[in-house]
């Protein structure tokens, strides 16, 4: 991680802890179940990598959209059926045997 990478994430996070609170909660809730890969897909998802972590709350935005199918079916289910945030996480590797929602 260069400086620039560095600096980026922290406003992210900063952003994320002050104005994001379900988010914030959800992410720590990932962690606490899937471990600490979590934190390192948002990482990289806040410093421009697609298809590792995304998220919206309250208007505000981090991370980096998800590429292919998976992005127009959220979409499609945010119009639908509406929510009050959203974060998309990749798989870690604990996790993509695994099924169901989390």
């Amino acid at each position: 991680m260069d400086a620039k990478q560095q600096a980026e994430s922290d406003r992210q996070i900063k952003l994320m802890k002050d104005h994001m609170p379900q988010v914030y909660k959800a992410v720590r809730e990932a962690a606490s179940v899937r471990g600490s890969q979590v934190f390192t897909l948002a990482r990289r998802g806040m410093w421009g990598e697609p298809n590792c972590f995304y998220a919206f709350e309250g208007g505000r935005v981090i991370g980096t959209p998800f590429a292919g199918p998976v992005t127009a079916e959220v979409a499609a289910q945010i119009v639908q059926f509406g929510a009050a945030f959203v974060m998309m996480l990749a798989p870690t590797e604990e996790s993509e045997g695994a099924h169901g929602t989390h």
